[in-house]
């Protein structure tokens, strides 16, 4: 496919697979947009991908900060290309250890919400530009892993959300792709994931 002069929003884009994603997408012409907590980290990232990169700091459990970020994205660039849903919390806790169980909200929030808070305003302008929705999912969507209970149930939940909006939005012009990625270094992801008492494990 031919990025150039595409738009492009990426969440979880300060760091890992968002980050990369943002530079190679770049790298390729076009016009990065990139959404996260961290404004230092954003900060950081724009200066990696130079050009017209857009930053927005938010969080994908906020409803209200989606829905400004894909505003923001089609008031600069005039249109919206590609949605990269990439932002993801995972856990590392044997269920019957679990303290917190606030720990189960906070990985819906993140992992299916935040899909759902972020595809919701994006779907007219994708649309009107033929688009595409790329939700970067898990194996774990598919088969169970020890230790990753709440993780699983949230990529499940963004399994079934995806394989309905196939069937809503046959027709439409919208592409939707679920990428099923493997361990992957780097990310932080197992720095960042939610331990019994539902904070972060750290390193």
């Amino acid at each position: 496919m031919n990025f150039a002069g595409k738009s492009i929003a990426i969440t979880g884009a300060s760091s890992g697979l968002g980050l990369h994603l943002a530079r190679e997408f770049a790298a390729k012409g076009a016009h990065v947009a990139l959404m996260a907590r961290d404004r230092d980290r954003l900060d950081k990232a724009s200066a990696e991908c130079g050009g017209s990169t857009l930053i927005f700091p938010g969080d994908v459990t906020r409803p209200e900060d989606c829905k400004k970020f894909i505003g923001t994205v089609i008031d600069k660039f005039g249109s919206l290309d590609h949605l990269i849903a990439n932002a993801g919390q995972s856990m590392w806790a044997r269920f019957e250890d679990v303290e917190d169980l606030a720990l189960y909200r906070r990985l819906l929030e993140v992992n299916y919400l935040g899909v759902v808070y972020c595809v919701h305003p994006a779907l007219a302008e994708l649309k009107r530009s033929c688009g595409q929705v790329v939700v970067i999912s898990s194996i774990q969507a598919k088969v169970g892993v020890p230790f990753h209970s709440g993780y699983g149930a949230s990529k499940h939940a963004l399994e079934g959300f995806i394989d309905t909006l196939r069937y809503e939005l046959n027709g439409s012009g919208i592409n939707l792709l679920k990428v099923y990625p493997h361990w992957i270094r780097g990310t932080e992801l197992r720095k960042h994931a939610l331990g019994p008492d539902a904070n972060p494990i750290g390193d």
